[in-house]
């Protein structure tokens, strides 16, 4: 007769602490990348916005009326699946779009994106120092 191993205690303890390690790794590398994916899909965005706020402005609409409700622009051309999503950056906040000094184009900027690439540069620089040390 063969005899039954059971596990013990301890061994199904160190399995849930390898699980745990295991996943508490992942889940710190997937932060960077969720992190990337926001970013770009922030940047993308502003370029598809800006272009179509360009062609509402250079089929007559004025600067004013599309500062002051680009949704509306959006949805009459009808270009956009997602008008009210087009208008947020990739951490779901509205950006903010102004016209520059001559009325002609617009700037578009999303407060996020901005913080990730100054913590993103605050990492490559003190990588460099470190380097040069």
């Amino acid at each position: 007769m063969k005899k039954k191993h059971a596990l013990t205690l301890l061994e199904v303890m160190i399995v849930i602490f390898l699980i745990t390690l295991i996943t508490g790794v992942i889940g710190y590398n997937m932060k960077g990348s969720l992190d990337k994916g926001k970013a770009f899909r922030t940047e993308q965005a502003v370029s598809q916005l800006q272009d179509m706020l360009l062609l509402g402005l250079s089929e007559g609409k004025k600067m004013d009326a599309i500062l002051s409700d680009p949704k509306a622009v959006l949805e009459e051309l009808g270009l956009a699946r997602d008008p009210e999503g087009l208008l947020k950056d990739g951490w779901n906040e509205k950006f903010t779009i102004t016209s520059n000094q001559n009325k002609s184009d617009f700037k578009i900027v999303s407060r996020n994106l901005n913080k990730y690439k100054e913590k993103k540069s605050g990492k490559a620089a003190v990588s460099q120092e470190s380097d040069e040390e």
